[in-house]
This record gives structure tokens, sequence and C-alpha cells, in this order.
């Protein structure tokens, strides 16, 4: 077996954005620094992460004033990060320090956290009075006028009187929106599917409905009571110097104690129980991913993007988690195996928060069986009546038992020997193709990816990486084959590190044809953790970028990620997910082309005729013309940074979301005994699949070989 060193490769789990803040109408000429009585030894914390981290850190930046500013950005951010609770004179208050700390946090100090922090605890008891204020005079909602919803860029409010009407505008879109709601009969709708299952949940959520009103009171309530009581020092503690290491990059962090307990669950904030991972997001608990096989992904009404809200245990009533630090939203989640777990959420598609619906699930353990790469061999008919196998490979995640591996055991489970015995099974069963379907794949085992990419290709290389020492090339040093015919790898905006290596590997051997989203997640970096402290004291530890990736003909997938052959229409071109959208992500770059032979029968002459014909079937498919409706509403949605506050625009714009929905529904479902026609992007590579073969002119030359490594 050869050997590499193996890396982590992690979607970002990066803990930004917790709340809000509220600011009384003048601040105080002088900020009280208070020094926080911290359980947690901060000083010595504080100091090893400032000499630390640009030590370690592939860029090895210094940590200085630039890092110090940039870091005061993104830690006001993470409180307020739509930038309607601080006052500009805040603001600018707080600006007048930025450059004095990194030196603060170098020697240790770091009672500026706790100054802001207070003056946020002070906006938001003023704002959440004034919340109240405003629902006691009462709201219209026939008046013509727009709220901008997207703040994050937007300036703070200047003086009391904008900021009063900034606020009456957002509590006005707040309760327009649950009004516009109920008026729809969304609500109604999920409150009759409760129904439906147990009379008894139905009558004791019908007793727990809240008005439109009395849920903007208790949104702001619970907020509040989150603010003065969940964020404690170590988790202000944790805040606060991610926000300088997230301005090195934003994979980088600080782990106290406690986010180091829940980082090693799983990797990536792994959510015992329910089996999806996480992050925040604009107070919410937002889906990044569904681990396959587990009860959230079995049931298939949680998806990508959708953002947790309130978590019910069993029939109690629900407990809004907005505003929650992320690890204590992970514990509420988890739970024993067996139990429910009512989740409240905003769907991915509702970029204002117009809708929420309720999904209940049933804790169980995540089975790595589950996890593990699956073979399933797909026969149909072309339109022209051309009978097509094609095998469909589905790789959740590139897996390796590593503790097996260090001990010598020769059956360890590993992604590739799973996947090399069913090509074996592809062989024996005489497909035309084969799809290897990484869609949601967010990375792994590299030395995985690399044996993976080798049962496709002779000997070569497969991926670059760059340490602070230099680039190194590491190749597939195996000349066997495992599979050498047609092949289709689908990809989609969180397909990330491991899987994007796989990707622009065949794709720059002109070996496959990369269908799916426009382009890949784009994470092209390597992330290591080290331990603050290697004696019996806990001081946490810093997740700090080590290395980066390059592509076998130079380019970096960092950014960019790997861009299609052939791209299908997807919702989440929309939305704003992939490396791009984090802040002070590392920037694209190159080295210089590794030394390879191009696979010689290279796909790439086909391409132009694989997307013509893959186009031409979208126009005329009605389940593609009404997907690709839904995704340029969401689109034109997501652009306008302006929604209306007035009703009757609200309830327009929900029906005309359900009448899509709906339609696309009825579509999907038109033959309920056929259930593979609930994945179109599927059915569609499918074709693309049929057609490379039929273009290469010949069945494929599969070869039975022996299961294993290459």
């Amino acid at each position: 077996m050869r050997k590499y060193p193996i890396y982590l490769l992690l979607l970002t789990a990066a803990l930004t954005g917790c709340g809000k803040s509220d600011a009384p109408a003048q601040a105080p000429a002088v900020v009280k620094t208070i020094v926080p009585q911290d359980p947690l030894p901060s000083r010595r914390i504080a100091a090893r992460v400032a000499d630390r981290l640009p030590r370690i850190h592939l860029n090895r930046e210094a940590f200085d004033d630039t890092i110090a500013t940039n870091a005061l950005i993104l830690f006001v951010d993470s409180l307020d990060y739509d930038h309607s609770f601080f006052l500009a004179s805040d603001i600018a208050e707080f600006q007048l320090q930025a450059t004095n700390l990194d030196n603060q946090v170098t020697a240790g100090d770091i009672a500026f956290s706790q100054t802001v922090f207070d003056r946020f605890k002070e906006r938001v008891t003023n704002r959440v009075a004034y919340v109240n204020q405003l629902l006691d005079q009462g709201i219209r909602t026939d008046t013509e006028e727009t709220y901008q919803w997207k703040r994050e860029e937007a300036p703070w409010a200047a003086n009391e009187a904008e900021w009063d009407d900034l606020w009456r505008k957002k509590v006005k879109n707040d309760y327009v929106a649950r009004l516009a709601a109920k008026e729809a009969g969304v609500d109604t709708e999920d409150d009759e599917e409760k129904t439906e299952t147990t009379n008894q949940v139905a009558e004791a959520k019908s007793a727990k409905i809240l008005t439109p009103e009395e849920a903007v009171r208790e949104r702001y309530k619970q907020y509040q009571l989150m603010i003065e009581s969940n964020l404690d020092s170590e988790a202000l503690l944790q805040r606060y110097l991610s926000a300088f290491t997230h301005s090195y990059d934003p994979h980088s962090d600080y782990l106290s104690p406690r986010g180091v307990e829940d980082f090693d669950i799983n990797m990536s904030l792994s959510l015992v129980g329910i089996g999806a991972t996480l992050r925040s997001e604009d107070g919410a608990a937002k889906i990044m991913q569904l681990i396959a096989g587990g009860p959230a992904e079995q049931d298939g009404r949680l998806q990508p993007g959708d953002k947790i809200i309130a978590v019910a245990q069993g029939d109690k009533d629900p407990v809004s988690i907005l505003y929650w630090p992320l690890s204590k939203a992970v514990r509420i989640i988890r739970g024993e195996k067996g139990t429910k777990v009512v989740l409240t959420v905003i769907p991915a598609d509702d970029a204002t928060g117009t809708r929420t619906k309720t999904i209940d699930l049933i804790r169980d353990e995540v089975k790595l069986e589950a996890q593990a790469a699956k073979g399933e061999v797909k026969e149909f008919t072309t339109t022209n009546g051309v009978p097509y196998r094609i095998g469909v490979l589905t790789l959740p995640e590139f897996y390796a038992d590593f503790e097996a591996t260090r001990n010598g055991d020769r059956d360890a489970r590993r992604a590739s020997t799973d996947v090399h015995r069913i090509l074996n099974e592809f062989a024996t069963n005489r497909v035309d193709g084969v799809i290897l379907d990484l869609r949601n794949n967010g990375g792994g085992s590299l030395e995985e990816a690399i044996d993976i990419t080798g049962l496709f290709i002779s000997v070569g290389p497969v991926v670059q990486v760059r340490e602070q020492r230099g680039v190194s090339v590491l190749p597939d040093g195996d000349p066997d084959t495992a599979y050498s015919g047609p092949l289709v790898v689908l990809v989609n905006r969180l397909s990330a590190s491991a899987s994007e290596i796989v990707a622009a590997a065949l794709q720059d051997y002109g070996r496959a044809i990369i269908v799916g989203d426009s382009k890949t997640h784009g994470k092209g970096t390597v992330q290591t953790v080290y331990p603050l402290s290697k004696f019996s004291e806990d001081l946490g530890s810093i997740k700090v970028t080590t290395a980066s990736f390059y592509r076998i003909a130079g380019g970096s997938t960092q950014l960019k990620g790997v861009v299609p052959d052939v791209i299908l229409p997807s919702l989440y071109d929309a939305l704003d997910i992939g490396e791009e959208s984090l802040p002070h992500a590392l920037p694209w770059s190159q080295v210089r082309s590794a030394y390879y032979r191009p696979w010689p029968e290279s796909v790439k002459p086909l391409i132009p005729g694989l997307q013509k014909d893959s186009a031409d079937r979208m126009v005329n498919s009605p389940i593609f013309t009404t997907f690709l409706a839904r995704r340029d509403q969401l689109k034109k949605r997501m652009n306008d940074p302006e929604i209306s506050l007035q009703l009757s625009d609200r309830i327009a714009e929900i029906s005309s979301e359900k009448v899509l929905e709906n339609l696309q529904d009825a579509e999907l479902l038109s033959d309920k005994a056929e259930k593979e026609k609930d994945d179109p992007i599927l059915d569609e590579t499918l074709n693309i699949a049929a057609d490379l073969a039929t273009d290469l002119g010949k069945k494929p030359e599969i070869q039975i070989t022996k299961t294993g490594t290459n």
C-alpha cells in the first residue's frame, strides 16, 4: 500500500454569526473596560494563539494591525450580523482601539471582547423594549413600503431616528412574514399533516400556536435570554479569538475545550442522532450536509441550506435556538436512539424567512454501512429506443478506518476497497458506462481520493500539495486500471475538498465528463488541529490551514472549484453556497503543471456535442422547465435586497412559490410506483452517460481485477 499524509478535508464549520445587537440612542463617551472573571486561563490561551498562528499557518502572515483590524470587523459582525443593533457611534468608538488589539491579545489581554459584548447587551435590552413598544401600538400591513433584508454590508444607523425607523421596518417584516404564512395556509397545512399522524399531537400543537404578534415578541424575548445567559465566557473567548484566526482564512479556528469536544464528534460537527452537519449562520443552525443513511437523509424533508430555528423533544413545546452558540444547538438536537426530535426550520429556498415548516425525526445511529460506497445498475431506454445499462456508484465521503490501518489490519475498511469491489460487480453486469456520484461529498481522506482516482487511470500524478516547505506531487503509482470505459462524474456545490481533487484529476486527464452545478464548493485547503497545551491543563486547540491543493494542470481548486463540462440547473447556484461567499477566503493561485500523459481516448473533443444534446433534452422536459422557473424565481429574490412590507404582496409571493412547488411535485410523482423519478439530475446524467458511450462508439472494456488497493 502506498503511503501518503492523511488529511481530513472538511467543509467549513466556522462559528460565525450569533445574533444581533441593540443600541441605546447615545453611546457613552468613554469605553469602560472590565476584566471578565473567566474560569479558563484566558491570558495564556490568547497569548499562545497569537504566538503560534502566524508560525503554523500556510501563509505565515504576521499577527499585526491588519489582522487586528479585520478581526474587529469579524467579531462585531459575529454579534450584529445584519448591522441593526449597534449604532455607527459604537463602531467608531470600537475602531479607535483596532490597531491595539493585536498587541493586547499577544499580551494575553482579551478584556476588549467583554467591553464590546457588554455594549451589545445594552443594545439588545434597548431594542427588545422597542420591539414590544411597536407591537403594543399595532402594525399596519396595507402601506406600500419595503425593507432592506440584505444588510450584511449596510451601514449602521447614524442616529436614533434612523435606528428606530430601521427597527420599525425590521419588526414589521417579521410580523408580516408570519401573518402572510398564516393567511396563505402554510401553517395550517403543517398542522393538518400532523393531524393525520396523531390527533393527540395535533391538539397539543394547536394549543401552542402563537399569533404573529406573540411569535415576534417571543422571538426577541428568547434572543435576549440567550444573550444574557447562554453566551458564557468560554463561548465569548472562542468567538473573539476565532475572529483573529478567521482573519487568516475562514477555516482556521480557535476551539475552546468545549469546542474541541464538539469538533471531535464525527468531525465537522456531525449531529449525532439525526445525521447532518451544520454551521451557525444568521443566528440559526444551517444544515450544510446530510449524512448518507442517517434519519434526516432517509426522511427526505430536511435539505442542505435549511435553517433550524427551534427544537422540540418529542411532544414537548419547541425551544427557540435562534442565536444560540452552535455547540449548544448541537447538544439539544442530539439525543438517545429511538427518541423523537421536532425541528422548526426555514427552508433553504426561502431567503427572507417568510415560511417555516416542522420536521419530526426519530433519532438513530448513523451506521458506517449506510455511509459507505454503493453501486446500482440502472437499466433504461433512450428516446431513440436504444437500451442501456449504466452503473451508478454513489460515494458519500472518502472514508477510511484510520485506527485499523495504523494497527496493520489488512481488512481495514476503506472507500477505495469498496469502490474497487463495486467496479468489479459492474464488470460482471456488463454495464455500458459508469457514473461516479460525488454530490454532497464534503471530503475525507486524501489517500483514498488518490487511490480511487487510480482505479480509473494508469500510473500518473493525481494532485499537487503546497505546504510551507514547498510543493509536492502525489501520484497514483499502480499501473492497473479497474475500469477503462465511459465515465461521468456527478458533482454539486457541496462537493468539496477530496471530491474536487478526484473530479479535477479526471477532468485534466480527459478521462471523464464532469456534470453538475455551475461549480463545486471551491475548498482547496487543508486544516490541522494543534492542542495549545501538551500537559494536563486543557487550553483548547487551534485548527489552522497548513496546506493547499493544486490540480495536476497547475491551477488551484480554491475558490474556483471544478467547473463541470456539462452544467445542469441547480437551486444551489442561486444561493450563497461556496468558498467565495466566505470572508477572507484565501485567493486562487497556481503552480507549475505536473508532467502527465492525457488519457488515450480523451473525452474532451466530445464535450460540445454532449452539451448540446443535454440542453435539447432539458428544453423539452416539463420537469426541468418548472425547475428552471423555481431557480429563476429564487435567484431574482436573492438578488433583490428589498422586500415588500405590504401583506397582499407577501401572500402573493408565497402563493406563487407554492404553485411552482406543487407543479414540480406533481410532475415528479406522476408515476408514484417509479420512485427513481424524484432525482431529475441523475436521470439527465444517465442520458449523458448513454450519449458518451454512444460517442465513444463501443462497449466499455471492463476487466475484473482483484479487489484491493491499487
